[in-house]
């Protein structure tokens, strides 16, 4: 299931440049990082980590959850370099 969300990242990276790596940590339903403008799902140390349960990724990718709230709700916790998050915005708008 990550990897066709990791699937459509990738296809939404296409003509856009990500400076620096993000994960998406999902618990035991594993990882999605970005990097290197290309999106899978093979963990690795990357600057800035996203806590956030598949369910919500979803919503934060579909744009049915905004960033900002989920982080106030506690719905996705940041850790790292939180100029990469805010690139995020950016790179999926």
């Amino acid at each position: 299931m990550l990897q066709d969300i990791a699937d459509g990242i990738q296809k939404g990276l296409k003509d856009k440049d990500f400076d620096g790596s993000l994960k998406f940590d999902c618990g035991d339903d594993g990882v999605i990082v970005l990097a290197d403008n290309s999106a899978t799902t093979d963990d690795r140390e990357t600057d800035c980590t996203i806590r956030i349960s598949r369910e919500n990724l979803t919503k934060l990718l579909t744009g049915k959850l905004n960033p900002v709230t989920g982080v106030a709700l506690g719905k996705l916790k940041i850790s790292g370099n939180m100029g990469v998050a805010m690139k995020l915005g950016q790179l999926l708008g």
